[in-house]
């Protein structure tokens, strides 16, 4: 009973989403399953998967607009609506620090964005928790993206505007069309809290709620999607039963070999300094953020942890954390680290560490996309 409460208000949730955004129902127009007449300029002869992966999210394509033309404040300014401890994206690219704050991508889940030279895709799936960022040039081309209003695997299905292709925003990977088989790169980013990437970048841009969109920024439309033990929306099959679906977990893939650090207990053991396909890796995390899909409000939500993980490699020192009262340092030179790499005290100050995970998604759809993972608890460490 508990479960189908949860997931009717999921289900309900998306309906009313529907009908708010295209200003009618806005279900009708994507039941049917003939991907070629509502696609046509979609190569459906290129495809990596099969098409019966596929199901609809509930929303026409569009109907969750991505931002092609996004507005940035200063921190400051960005102070005056957004909580201290609400979630952002951070990124960082060649010196530049911006933040996408969660309460603007849950609306939109794709930001098409400049940072410096390099043309990227923040993108955000609420049903998976998953933000990813990814360069938007490929093969020399470049793309822009929108949303399919399809589900694979309950993740978000992009398509690129130039050629209609269709990727699973998960894995970046093109899945039917001219890209099918071709890969995005990835950008490393971590959700953290505001006040976080407001200590760390003063200078840094924040994501306006100057959209050129009417949504109602600061409210949950997926209110009470993120409990533990209940069952993901509109997820086709059973989950990987080695952890409740709806738990974070830390997902990292290295040369080949995956890893999930589940985030329950995670804060009480880091620094975890360990070894993933013969890379030093250490796992930072904090109490850091709140949920973006717990309370109505998101403001009004719990916190969950922010987690995080480096090569513990800088220049010539592989280094060795530990705590030390409420600081974390590394052992060789006494420098103090943040939970975004980088050392704020001591010989090594001004030194960032490489970011190497994939980012906290739920462990499903880590699971899904991921089924060979090792699953590292406190036991098996």
């Amino acid at each position: 009973m508990h479960r189908t409460k949860r997931a009717g208000t999921a289900g309900l949730a998306a309906i009313a989403l529907s009908g708010w955004l295209t200003g009618g129902p806005g279900i009708a127009a994507d039941q049917t399953h003939d991907f070629g007449r509502q696609w046509p300029h979609t190569d459906f002869g290129q495809t990596t998967i099969d098409l019966g992966e596929i199901g609809h999210g509930g929303l026409p394509r569009d109907a969750i607009p991505a931002i092609d033309h996004p507005r940035f404040v200063s921190t400051d300014d960005a102070s005056d609506w957004l909580y201290p401890r609400e979630p952002v994206v951070a990124l960082e690219v060649g010196g530049e620090a911006r933040a996408y704050p969660i309460q603007v991508l849950i609306w939109h889940e794709i930001v098409n964005d400049v940072l410096g030279a390099s043309p990227v895709a923040v993108t955000f799936c609420p049903l998976c928790n998953a933000a990813i960022v990814f360069e938007r040039m490929v093969g020399g081309r470049l793309l822009d993206f929108g949303t399919t209003g399809k589900l694979r695997h309950s993740d978000l299905v992009m398509y690129d505007r130039q050629t209609e292709s269709w990727w699973q925003q998960f894995t970046g990977t093109g899945i039917v069309g001219h890209y099918a088989g071709q890969s995005l790169r990835r950008i490393p980013a971590s959700i953290i809290a505001f006040e976080d990437f407001h200590e760390a970048h003063p200078e840094g841009r924040v994501l306006s709620r100057d959209t050129g969109y009417r949504r109602d920024y600061g409210r949950n439309p997926y209110r009470g999607y993120d409990r533990v033990g209940d069952r993901p929306f509109l997820l086709r099959g059973t989950p990987d039963p080695r952890l409740p679906a709806m738990q974070r977990v830390l997902g990292i893939s290295l040369a080949g070999t995956s890893v999930a650090y589940p985030l329950p207990g995670l804060v009480e053991r880091t620094p975890i300094n360990a070894e993933i396909d013969e890379t030093p890796v250490v796992v930072f995390a904090k109490v850091g953020a709140l949920s973006a899909l717990d309370k109505e409000t998101i403001r009004s939500s719990r916190f969950v942890p922010t987690a995080a993980a480096y090569d513990r490699r800088v220049g010539a020192h592989e280094l060795t954390f530990e705590r030390r009262s409420d600081a974390v340092v590394d052992r060789e030179t006494g420098s103090r680290w943040n939970v975004l790499g980088h050392a704020i005290d001591g010989p090594l100050v001004g030194s960032r560490l490489t970011q190497v995970d994939d980012g906290v998604f739920f462990a499903f759809a880590w699971l899904a996309f991921q089924p060979a993972s090792e699953i590292r608890s406190k036991a098996s460490e």
